[in-house]
């Protein structure tokens, strides 16, 4: 028996004052996004090495060129698939009321074809250098090529997120300085509100202070 609340689709449930529909939808429509900012890059990558095969300087290619070539179209060809199986995704599963389920599949999909996309465009740079300068310079613009990605696309936004959560959290207060009845402990001010004093030490603070004003 389904215990769901058949409600529950349609209450807010973000800061947004989105219902998880909403959310979904919205949610889709930036993954669409930006999708197509990566899609670009990946039919001008694939284009350049589909052409690559029918130029007359083709032939020169020695074992390792053309092993590089061929991986690297492959990987171009799994990105492509990867970066389009959203859209598949959704045309097939289309007014079935899974499109919470698609956001999520999609967004791996996505993470997925920018994995692969690191290799194909670093082999893809390898493959042009090696030809035009040498092997070395080749392997060194391709290492380049794959730690300029890698950092921008995943070691960027964990700093990004970092930083934000650092902020939210000095924000909040959650790591206050030391307060003047703490001595060396610091409390979070979250937790100072709940701290008190034993009843005894309060009430022999009270005295003291009396008998100060008295004086």
């Amino acid at each position: 028996m389904d215990t769901r609340d058949p409600m529950a689709e349609h209450r807010p449930c973000t800061a947004r004052n989105e219902t998880p529909l909403q959310r979904a939808d919205r949610n889709f429509v930036e993954l669409l996004q930006e999708l197509r900012v990566t899609q670009t890059g990946v039919q001008i990558l694939f284009a350049f090495l589909l052409s690559l095969a029918f130029t007359s300087r083709f032939e020169d290619l020695d074992t390792v060129q053309r092993v590089t070539y061929v991986i690297t179209l492959l990987l171009a060809v799994l990105a492509a698939a990867l970066f389009t199986a959203p859209a598949a995704l959704h045309r097939s599963l289309f007014q079935q009321g899974a499109k919470p389920r698609i956001v999520q599949v999609s967004s791996r999909l996505a993470t997925t074809g920018l994995s692969v996309l690191v290799f194909a465009f670093s082999g893809s740079v390898l493959l042009v250098v090696d030809v035009t300068t040498g092997r070395a310079g080749g392997i060194a613009a391709g290492a380049a090529t794959f730690l300029v990605c890698v950092g921008l696309w995943g070691l960027l936004p964990r700093l990004v997120r970092r930083a934000g959560l650092r902020k939210e959290a000095d924000a909040t207060g959650e790591t206050a300085e030391e307060g003047p009845d703490q001595g060396d402990v610091k409390v979070p001010a979250l937790l100072r509100r709940t701290v008190r004093q034993p009843s005894g030490l309060r009430g022999a603070a009270a005295h003291r202070e009396a008998s100060a004003r008295h004086r």
